[in-house]
């Protein structure tokens, strides 16, 4: 009989790595003064990016409907992450972009990453951390910001 655990279990602790990781970071913003913010607005944040984009297009990347997508946007915008905003190379677009307050969000969530990242390494030692994510490179794909997750989990 093997000593390796079983096979389901792997994508489990994978799983509640990222847990770990995403429920810390949203406890941390929250203390900073992003309480509002959840797991799928940081995708949406992400794909929406510095230059903006449409719902359309919104939709499309994250793989979920325009009507999804635009009532993600409707909460942002009311939460106040994003603005819409007419197209100014064609006027009958509307462009969907961060606020300050939404860049503030990202800007923190990059650092709070860089400290969780920290207390891992401090845990498992940097070495093993980086053999690691190492690891994590060679059996996923080179495409890290892949944003159709919330799409995917559908």
């Amino acid at each position: 009989m093997s000593n390796d655990p079983p096979g389901f279990e792997l994508p489990l602790r994978l799983f509640l790595g990222f847990r770990t990781l995403i429920d810390a970071l949203h406890a941390e913003l929250a203390r900073q003064g992003h309480p509002d913010v959840r797991p799928m607005h940081g995708f949406v944040m992400q794909a929406i990016g510095l230059n903006g984009t449409t719902a359309v297009e919104l939709g499309r990347t994250l793989g979920v409907s325009k009507q999804a997508a635009g009532k993600t946007i409707e909460t942002l915008e009311r939460l106040g992450y994003v603005e819409r905003a007419r197209d100014p190379h064609d006027t009958r677009r509307k462009i969907v972009r961060l606020t300050p307050h939404g860049l503030d969000a990202l800007a923190r969530s990059a650092r709070i990453f860089d400290d969780l990242r920290a207390e891992w390494a401090a845990k498992l030692g940097e070495e093993r951390l980086r053999a690691l994510e190492a690891d994590l490179r060679t059996v996923t794909p080179q495409d890290v910001f892949r944003l159709d997750v919330p799409g995917w989990f559908g």
